[in-house]
């Protein structure tokens, strides 16, 4: 009997068709599994079928899916949107995860490529100026730490 970890097995290998053709015969006999519909949604984005991954997510999301996995259908979500140029339902899903998880940087730094697309460039630049001086471990970058991060919301002002 074939399960959902030897479809995630196979997506780890890189053999996502043979893992989306697994998932597909498991969804009939759980429809309601969010981890299926998660694992789905990640094969479907791996194979470059974005739009079709989006029902996947967003059925893993409503279904009660758990955390770490969760966070991951999030961010998915998030991207996915994104890419197929759905910026404002991308925008409010990393809205959604930034409030889930405030300390998951990662959102923030796709939450700013969503920002970008929306032509909100000074606001995207604040984000990953604060996340690169916040998380940089290059020497350089480190030394000037504060003032990158002092700077990241300044972008525009000009002293005389």
């Amino acid at each position: 009997m074939t399960t959902i970890q030897q479809a995630i097995e196979l997506r780890a290998e890189g053999k996502p068709e043979e893992a989306k053709t697994i998932l597909l015969e498991l969804l009939p006999q759980s429809p309601d599994d969010p981890d299926i519909h998660y694992q789905l949604a990640w094969v479907h984005d791996m194979m470059g079928l974005e739009s079709e991954a989006v029902p996947y997510y967003e059925k893993a999301i409503s279904s009660g899916l758990r955390d770490p996995e969760r966070s991951g259908a999030l961010l998915g979500l998030g991207s996915t949107y994104r890419t197929l140029g759905m910026y404002g339902k991308s925008k409010e899903i990393f809205e959604q995860g930034l409030r889930e998880y405030p300390r998951a940087r990662e959102f923030k730094v796709f939450y700013a490529m969503t920002l970008y697309n929306l032509r909100q460039y000074d606001k995207a630049m604040e984000l990953l100026l604060r996340e690169i001086s916040d998380t940089s471990n290059d020497e350089g970058t480190r030394s000037y730490q504060r003032a990158i991060a002092f700077y990241s919301d300044k972008l525009d002002q000009v002293w005389k």
